[in-house]
């Protein structure tokens, strides 16, 4: 698992940690360590946020996160993403440049309150209902499609 700095406060890393194994990967590793690990065979961007979305859109990687994200674009690897976004910022004209130019490589979009290929808005102030409604296991459909197994 990867995440932003800031994201942290959202995630207990010890629970993480002791589902898969490593700690969740915040910060690029220094050039005396060794790799952590394969490349990932797919890429999963939950919650995709208006900031990342755009960010990854235009290949800005200025943290970790987003440079697995830009890594996953340039390399072809399967990315999902799961738009959370109000309805104000979803009509932001860089936002749907952003959703064409990701969808164009590839992408594959989920939405948040169906779990359905595709994506809307979260209505202003009404992202708590969204998260307690979505049901990770959504993406597991998602994945296989796009990245099967061998």
């Amino acid at each position: 698992m990867v995440a932003t700095q800031p994201a942290m406060a959202w995630i207990d890393d010890i629970t993480v940690g002791a589902l898969t194994g490593s700690p969740v990967r915040v910060d690029h590793r220094s050039p005396d360590q060794p790799k952590r690990g394969p490349s990932p065979a797919a890429v999963v961007v939950c919650p995709g946020t208006f900031n990342t979305v755009n960010k990854a859109a235009i290949g800005i990687a200025d943290n970790y996160a987003l440079g697995v994200i830009c890594e996953a674009l340039g390399s072809r690897v399967p990315l999902v993403v799961v738009p959370m976004v109000n309805d104000k910022l979803w009509g932001h004209p860089a936002w749907q440049v952003s959703l064409t130019t990701l969808e164009a490589a590839g992408t594959r979009f989920v939405d948040i309150h169906t779990g359905r290929a595709g994506a809307r808005p979260v209505n202003s102030g009404s992202g708590g209902e969204a998260v307690s409604a979505f049901n990770p296991s959504w993406l597991l459909g998602h994945l296989e499609e796009l990245a099967p197994r061998p």
